[in-house]
């Protein structure tokens, strides 16, 4: 295969792999974030833009479906719908008839996990993460459908329960009113005595601006159900509730406990690493969605000042240690490049150069905390590969959807 036209990472050693390994390690096989899919939408990618081969994209398709799939799985970014969403995106007539197969699997998938969402909803229980998030829950679920089939009947059902999410509940013990996607969980998604009464996560991969901006892409779609407008304005408003100002632009915490629900407080007192998965970056591009579904030209500059204030602040940018996307550069650069095509400005697009340079050239000597670089697409290098490339292939054949739709960037 070519090497990667900006030149680097795929020359490094821990660089993505041209052949699936002989003996993957448990689950790797249909992991979107950490494995097989993750890398073939990498390939295919090239194999599209001439700069790889559609031999390589069929060596990583065989992998991804050599053993049985738990269709249940983790939502978009672990079973079915992770092996689905790669195999769609590679758009090719060989894999139809496993698509079939597969997407029968995820709508019964979907349709039992709404149906025990609203049995939760109406014992008046709190959710747990994995019910409703982007990695595990409906929201990643929904993004596949809502590409893959999006006037079809599965996904208004989930876009059905993402407006009830909004609502808010009074649960016992919390003494006042909290949004209907306040978990009595930890940032791990389990109980814990460290986080006494739960918390509202605002994160794109765990938390609310996740259905924030499936709700608002559906909607720039033309893909709608009742009160979804409604529901789009109430989580806008409650992440105003939480924007933090500082001396350059506003920001929000990653998650609000129930002591900072009490008081209306947030402890954080400075904006956090500027990462796709919590930080500013798909905070901002989510109410950027947002404020385009509902033409709200205020919240649109608010978000976009927002980010752009995060990527010319040198101390958050230096919060960034790694070059992925889920974690680290890549994300960033992620974000700023689907935010400055839709932005009302060109000043998030002159970031870009600088941004894309620091990303590119800098993984070669990164590695990540345990030592060992991996392929993935969320923290490893098949993600920084695919946010280099993305915008050199101008012209060339494009997939049914961008790469990064299951990180709802694109819009």
């Amino acid at each position: 295969m070519s090497p990667n036209p900006q030149g680097t990472v795929l020359d490094d050693p821990c660089a993505v792999p041209v052949d699936p390994p002989a003996d993957p390690p448990e689950g790797w096989c249909h992991s979107l974030g950490r494995g097989v899919p993750g890398v073939l939408l990498l390939h295919a990618a090239r194999a599209r833009a001439g700069t790889g081969a559609w031999e390589t994209v069929h060596r990583w398709a065989a992998a991804a479906t050599a053993t049985p799939i738990q269709e249940a799985g983790g939502g978009l970014f672990a079973g079915a719908a992770a092996v689905a969403y790669a195999l769609a995106h590679a758009n090719h007539p060989g894999y139809t008839a496993a698509l079939r197969i597969l997407d029968s699997h995820i709508t019964a998938v979907a349709a039992d996990r709404v149906r025990a969402a609203h049995d939760r909803i109406d014992r008046s229980e709190l959710p747990a993460l994995a019910e409703f998030d982007l990695i595990s829950g409906l929201t990643g679920i929904s993004c596949y459908l809502l590409h893959r089939d999006p006037h079809g009947e599965p996904v208004r059902a989930v876009l059905h329960y993402l407006v009830r999410l909004t609502h808010p509940v009074r649960p016992h013990g919390l003494g006042s009113a909290v949004p209907g996607w306040w978990t009595p969980h930890d940032l791990t998604d389990q109980p814990s005595p460290a986080m006494p009464g739960g918390h509202a996560n605002l994160g794109i991969a765990h938390g609310i601006t996740g259905p924030l901006a499936l709700l608002a892409t559906a909607h720039r779609r033309g893909v709608t159900v009742p009160g979804q407008t409604d529901a789009i304005d109430r989580i806008c408003r409650w992440l105003d509730t939480w924007q933090q100002s500082s001396s350059t632009t506003a920001w929000w915490p990653g998650h609000i406990t129930a002591d900072e629900h009490r008081t209306g407080r947030a402890r954080q007192d400075g904006p956090a690493r500027p990462s796709w998965c919590y930080g500013t970056p798909g905070i901002a591009r989510a109410l950027q969605l947002a404020a385009l579904a509902l033409d709200d030209h205020a919240r649109r500059r608010t978000a976009e000042d927002a980010l752009y204030g995060c990527v010319t602040d040198t101390r958050q940018v230096a919060q960034l240690t790694d070059p992925s996307i889920c974690h680290g550069r890549a994300g960033l650069v992620l974000a700023v490049n689907r935010a400055a095509a839709d932005a009302a400005t060109d000043a998030l697009a002159a970031q870009l150069p600088r941004l894309r340079s620091r990303a590119i050239t800098r993984p070669i000597t990164d590695r990540p905390p345990r030592g060992r670089c991996q392929p993935g697409l969320l923290d490893g290098a098949t993600g920084t590969a695919l946010t280099c490339d993305t915008g050199l292939h101008q012209g060339l054949p494009e997939a049914p959807w961008p790469w990064d739709a299951c990180l709802l960037m694109p819009g």
